[in-house]
């Protein structure tokens, strides 16, 4: 029973302590509320059958992002999602229309971008680290964030 104890408590923990990220990864991709929610649990289900694997938070934190990722393209790639047209866009929920407008711009990003930015922006990873997370070269990695950078630079002056 304490073996069990001790599973529930550190899954309840993850959940925790990384939902936000986990959520605002699936937001980045998915742009509806309902997608996100189905997508966030797959990444915790997943995360249950694999939490003793890991051998760090930071090991933890990292493929919580990378499984992250792979879902919400999982998700992209399905049949229903190519085949079935959206009933409405709905607007995203910030309060500043300055934040929506950049959120909107970094949103139009190709998907590797948009992992990129979202790392290394919102969650302060290091280049050498997103190179690790995203199975990609470190000068690669320097290279999308440059195009990534020039992209908001044009979209953000274009809206001025």
């Amino acid at each position: 029973m304490s073996q069990l104890s001790g599973t529930n408590d550190t899954i309840t923990a993850a959940i925790e302590k990384y939902s936000d990220m986990v959520r605002r990864i699936c937001f980045l991709y998915l742009k509806n509320d309902a997608d996100v929610e189905d997508v966030f649990q797959e990444v915790f289900l997943k995360f249950f059958q694999n939490f003793d694997t890991f051998e760090s938070e930071e090991h933890q934190k990292a493929w919580l992002c990378r499984v992250a990722f792979n879902k919400c393209k999982d998700l992209h790639k399905s049949f229903w999602r190519k085949n079935v047209v959206g009933i409405e866009d709905r607007e995203l929920p910030y309060e500043l229309p300055e934040q929506s407008e950049v959120t909107k711009a970094v949103l139009e990003l190709p998907p590797d971008q948009k992992e990129l930015i979202y790392l290394h922006y919102y969650e302060g990873r290091p280049i050498p680290e997103i190179a690790e997370i995203m199975q990609k070269n470190q000068n690669t990695v320097y290279s999308l964030l440059r195009r990534a950078k020039t992209r908001l630079k044009k979209k953000v002056s274009e809206l001025e």
